[in-house]
């Protein structure tokens, strides 16, 4: 995918700017289209259509290099329009996590602490939408009863309370406080603020695409600054994977993500402090973005210290004066329910492949700290888009969680450093958490993808270790 520089289209290539590309975008449109269909009988369109539209990707990106510098950016902004209007033409189609979302939205509108009540708690059951929450009926076995498309994205069966009464609801957990910190939450606040309660998922899909196009700008940005060819920004803006996670399952990562990046954009323009707010923030928008921290602690690391823990704790100051210590919400449980504190599961898939029993943990702690160490030591502003790249990437590897769009962290920084075997971490993920668990030989599957994912980042780095070693030779 390594292109050139965009510039001026020869007479030569007009066939390809305004046939073939338009083509290829239509192709992404369509089968985007398919991916995100209510109803859709290929269990497997998600992650086939991923697949199919990354190879699409592939040949509308080369093209794009012959697009004018003049005219490129309009024609990225286009195209990810084109692919979010199609991204939005259904409800979420792989996960209902915006449903939670919503709901702690509608309730700080209400004026109540989205960490004081669980969502089946009858207290607020004023303010419940049809398209969140429904009656439920009760089996013979007493257990609640729902239909499967009540809301677009699945139904959950519950119980109010505290009567007991069967309820069918959109959002996952719904017996457990929210999780989501409070960068996450004002987001929630700020766009159900803009619309009523009865409108569905589309806001935050919306909010989604809006943060797509303003990453795919701040990366335009960063790429002419640093004589890197522009075009390459369509990566992420026409990826299926921001617009199946950003936007069509509207997950809050993208926020997280773009905050990330300005951190790391404007640290290299000589603002720790600026940056270290940025950073905060995102932590406080999903804490797992603190992984990107061992690389951006090479300029005036003790004012980034500073600005991102004061950035982080003035964020929780209202939340926490509202519901004290409730504001840890469900994370105590949701580690030990994901299985981050013990062995088990595709967690530490690598790790499981060598050793069983309470090792794989304890071997991919060491792992990431080894990578830790090394980043810290040799990030600088003029490898920081390598170094993030590599302590992301390894970090989602080694791990392994069980959610593609935990990568919307790591696409951009794939793009500013064009480490383009990273991709392949994306495309495990993507297997991991679409393939269905009852799939004959699911765990061999999930541990291939991710060995393959593995050989593919030492191959990049052994590729590119050699040929510094041959210029370095040539030039002797």
């Amino acid at each position: 995918m390594e292109p050139k520089s965009a510039g001026q289209a020869p007479a030569g290539n007009g066939f390809a700017l305004w046939v073939v590309l338009p083509g290829l975008l239509g192709v992404c449109a369509v089968v985007l289209w398919w991916m995100v269909l209510p109803g859709n009988p290929f269990d497997p369109a998600p992650v086939l259509g991923s697949c199919v539209s990354w190879l699409v990707l592939i040949v509308a990106v080369r093209i794009l290099r012959h697009v004018s510098r003049r005219r490129i950016g309009a024609v990225i902004i286009a195209g990810t329009l084109l692919l979010g209007v199609a991204a939005m033409s259904a409800p979420p189609r792989t996960s209902n996590d915006s449903a939670r979302y919503a709901w702690d939205g509608i309730v700080q509108k209400a004026g109540v602490s989205p960490y004081a009540f669980v969502p089946v708690d009858e207290t607020l059951a004023g303010h419940r939408p049809a398209w969140l929450f429904a009656p439920g009926t009760s089996g013979p076995d007493g257990k609640t009863l729902c239909p499967e498309d009540l809301f677009g994205t699945g139904s959950v069966a519950a119980s109010g309370f505290p009567s007991g009464n069967p309820l069918c609801t959109a959002i996952n957990r719904p017996h457990v406080p929210t999780i989501y910190p409070p960068t996450a939450e004002i987001y929630f606040f700020a766009v159900r603020a803009a619309v009523p309660d009865t409108v569905g998922f589309l806001p935050f899909q919306l909010g989604g695409l809006l943060i797509s196009v303003a990453v795919a700008l701040m990366l335009m940005r960063a790429l002419a600054r640093t004589g890197l060819p522009v075009h390459l920004a369509a990566v992420w803006a026409w990826s299926p994977l921001v617009q199946l996670e950003a936007v069509n399952n509207a997950h809050v990562d993208v926020l997280g993500g773009a905050l990330i990046l300005a951190a790391g954009m404007l640290l290299v323009t000589g603002k720790p402090l600026r940056s270290g707010v940025a950073f905060g923030a995102a932590v406080a928008t999903k804490l797992i973005p603190v992984i990107a921290a061992p690389a951006l602690l090479f300029k005036r690391p003790a004012r980034f210290i500073v600005a991102a823990i004061g950035t982080f704790a003035a964020l929780y100051v209202p939340y926490l004066l509202a519901a004290g210590a409730g504001v840890l919400g469900f994370l105590p449980g949701y580690l030990k329910e994901e299985g981050y504190s013990q062995a088990g599961g595709i967690r530490f898939g690598l790790a499981q492949i060598l050793s069983a029993g309470p090792w794989p943990p304890l071997l991919s702690a060491a792992a990431l700290a080894l990578v830790a160490l090394a980043v810290l030591r040799t990030s600088n502003a003029g490898n920081i888009w390598e170094r993030q790249t590599t302590m992301i990437g390894l970090t989602l590897l080694i791990v392994s969680p069980d959610y593609p769009w935990y990568a919307l962290m790591l696409l951009p920084f794939i793009v500013l450093s064009r480490r383009w075997e990273y991709i392949t971490v994306i495309l495990a993920l993507d297997v991991i958490y679409m393939v269905p668990s009852a799939t004959p030989h699911k765990e061999l599957i999930n541990q291939s993808v991710l060995l393959a994912a593995a050989f593919a980042i030492a191959a990049g780095a052994w590729l590119r270790r050699r040929a510094g070693i041959l210029s370095v030779a040539r030039m002797a």
